[in-house]
């Protein structure tokens, strides 16, 4: 198979022409290209020079990404039996250059023969950042550490395909039919969905699914106890010991774990946690735990309070006398519509996708001075919409946009790059950056747009922020322009900063249309909104403590990996305020941690949500009389935040911005846990 569509670099992804039979031989021939431009650029005659290796190495290294992206994330959002095949095989030979170009001894001595004081302030990050890479590599390894270490990267990387695969299938082959009687309190919607779902498989009843836009709804309102059992208990054990064992990530996550302790110890950590930081924010794994119990000491008085609440209204208005694990999320939003008089689906009404979208464009485009419009591109699916961003009329930056949720896609929402921006060595042109925004959002009935949940709304915000960070950026060195090396826990920072727009009035007023009147959000029902914003802050706040606790010290361990599910379970004796099954398994579909990069790192989220909550504080102090953003702190936001990349710590980007060192106060108010409770000891 000829695979041309593959290798066409001159400008977007022909994602409507790859197939499967082109992937294998494309990429094998962009790996050997690679190989001969580094064989070029070790030889002792070659100047060691930034751009001299960039217009031979790095022109080639980059194609190879491109391609090897566009058919990973192909995997992610159109998986289906043949190209998960050729994925499979393809896999271990894009590995096994990558580990060998980041440990090759020639290439490691030719950049630290690069003289420095040659290159301008950017480009001395990027070689900073490159030689850490390659001792992070193992090119200081002995030939035989080398061999193994390698092996490690292999085995590392089958594992992360393999568990991530398991959870897909175990989350697409699990339905159950349910009766009418058992979906009575269940939204219209997702009833409609649901009913549609069954027909067109044949069946009777409405067929349920643990796709998000069906198992939450599901959770929170239907009133079948035994039915909110059924799927629960379905979706806390996939890819398990406890579910349909042929997708048990068991045996995966021991592997992992074993080899990244392996891997940690060959390169000269105590652990992997430690490894993982090396690249990071925080210093130590101590100074990351220390952060998490200090967060959990200041929320586990509200969470306690959370749950005596949710009990008393149990009893007194469901007459549920000892809830069950499933009865919580279905009680939180009874007591949500009590206390503050609307529900979820209130709100869902106001948010069709198409407002919601320019609505978030709006904002965009005049906080940071660009405009928005459709764009056109070959894409994987006929749902798929492409968007270009320009200032001033020239063109800044490009993005996908995959809302819907359907079978063969990864779950979750994300977003990952498809090129960088770049001033190329080869042409001499600036290529500009493209994204891909992917969401899993519920689809619209009957040719209707889809409505969002005020969770999706602030999902999208999210995803658009890591976009923004992407696409915005103004450094033409490709390994430090936009998301490319910046601290991983830093890279939440602009995507948990747009959040806050979603409960701004202005913002939300104008992307909001109810789908029958036409009419904005009222302010009656938005002052509820706000009212109910922080409503469990403490429990949701011990959760993402709980996880990222989980993570850290799971990676500390050198030599436990068989007992993870031991070490949840001290972990949420300490922390959690809500019981959860001996049964559950949380850990065997936890894909950030096995499966997403977020190894010894998912407690960036809580870290960078501390800069993004203070981040936005500058906002607040700076809006104008009509109460909207700054266009002044926008720029200075911009140029500080967004545009530089990683060309210098993220650190000194928010001081640069913000004039000082973070703050974990504007966290704390903004989700309503400042004034003090009688606080738990830890």
């Amino acid at each position: 198979m000829n695979p041309s569509e593959l290798l066409n670099f001159d400008d977007l992804p022909l994602f409507n022409k790859i197939t499967p039979e082109q992937v294998l031989p494309g990429i094998s021939e962009l790996i050997r290209n690679a190989e001969i431009a580094l064989k070029e650029v070790t030889e002792p005659s070659f100047p060691a020079e930034w751009q001299a290796i960039a217009n031979v190495l790095d022109v080639n290294t980059e194609k190879l990404n491109r391609a090897w992206s566009a058919v990973n994330h192909l995997n992610s959002v159109a998986d289906n039996p043949v190209l998960r095949a050729v994925y499979n095989e393809t896999l271990p030979l894009v590995t096994e250059f990558w580990t060998a170009l980041g440990s090759n001894e020639a290439l490691y001595a030719k950049y630290k023969n690069i003289d420095i004081k040659k290159l301008n302030v950017v480009q001395k990050e990027a070689h900073k950042k490159a030689l850490k890479g390659f001792v992070l590599s193992g090119a200081e390894l002995l030939e035989s550490d080398k061999l193994k270490f390698a092996e490690i990267q292999s085995r590392l990387s089958e594992l992360s395909q393999k568990f991530s695969e398991n959870v897909l299938d175990a989350t697409d082959k699990w339905t159950y039919f349910a009766s009418e009687e058992e979906m009575r309190g269940v939204p219209e919607d997702v009833k409609t969905s649901a009913l549609q779902a069954a027909s067109q498989s044949g069946q009777q009843g409405y067929k349920l699914t643990l796709k998000m836009p069906c198992y939450f709804p599901v959770m929170q309102f239907a009133e079948s106890k035994s039915l909110r059992e059924k799927i629960y208990r379905a979706f806390a054990t996939r890819a398990s010991d406890q579910g349909d064992i042929s997708f048990d990530n068991t045996k995966i996550i021991e592997e992992t774990l074993k080899l990244r302790a392996q891997e940690a110890a060959l390169l000269g950590f105590d652990n992997y946690a430690e490894l993982s930081l090396a690249t990071k924010m925080a210093k130590s794994p101590d100074e990351v735990i220390e952060f998490l119990y200090t967060l959990a000491r200041r929320a586990k008085p509200y969470a306690e309070r959370d749950v005596m609440e949710l009990r008393k209204f149990a009893l007194e208005e469901l007459k549920i006398n000892d809830p069950s694990p499933w009865d919580w999320t279905f009680i939180s939003e009874k007591l949500k519509e009590a206390r503050y008089a609307f529900s979820e689906q209130d709100l869902k009404a106001y948010f069709p996708a198409p407002k919601v979208l320019a609505g978030l464009f709006r904002i965009v485009e005049k906080l940071f001075e660009v405009n928005i419009s459709k764009d056109s591109a070959p894409v994987w699916h006929e749902s798929v919409e492409f968007y270009k961003i320009e200032r001033n009329g020239a063109l800044v930056g490009q993005f996908y946009l995959d809302p819907g949720a359907r079978s063969g896609k990864r779950g979750g929402a994300w977003m990952d790059d498809v090129r960088a921006r770049w001033l190329r060595p080869d042409n001499k042109k600036l290529q500009t950056p493209i994204a891909h925004l992917v969401c899993n959002f519920a689809e619209g009935i009957n040719g209707a747009p889809p409505l969002l949940t005020h969770d999706d709304v602030i999902t999208l915000f999210h995803e658009f922020g890591h976009g923004l960070h992407h696409l915005l950026t103004q450094v033409d060195e490709r390994d430090v322009s936009g998301i490319s090396g910046v601290e991983w826990d830093a890279v939440e920072l602009p995507s948990q900063f747009m959040e806050n727009f979603c409960w701004d009035w202005n913002v939300l007023e104008n992307l909001t249309q109810h789908v029958q009147s036409g009419r904005p959000l009222p302010r009656e029902l938005f002052e509820k909104m706000i009212a109910a914003k922080n409503f469990q802050s403490g429990m949701q706040t011990l959760r993402q403590v709980e996880f990222s606790l989980f993570d850290m010290k799971l990676h500390c361990l050198t030599n436990s990996c068989d007992s993870f599910m031991n070490l949840l379970s001290e972990i949420k004796k300490e922390i959690a305020v809500l019981p959860t099954p001996d049964w559950s398994r949380s850990p065997h579909s936890f894909s950030h941690i096995f499966a997403g990069g977020y190894a010894a790192g998912y407690y960036s989220y809580k870290w960078a949500e501390v800069l993004s909550a203070d981040a936005y504080g500058a906002f607040e102090e700076s809006v104008d009389s009509n109460g909207e953003p700054s266009l002044e702190t926008g720029r200075r936001y911009r140029h500080n935040i967004l545009e530089v990349g990683s060309s210098r710590p993220a650190i000194e980007s928010f001081k640069a911005f913000r004039g000082r060192e973070p703050n974990l106060d504007a966290l704390m108010r903004h989700q309503g846990m400042q004034e003090k409770i009688t606080e738990s000891a830890h």
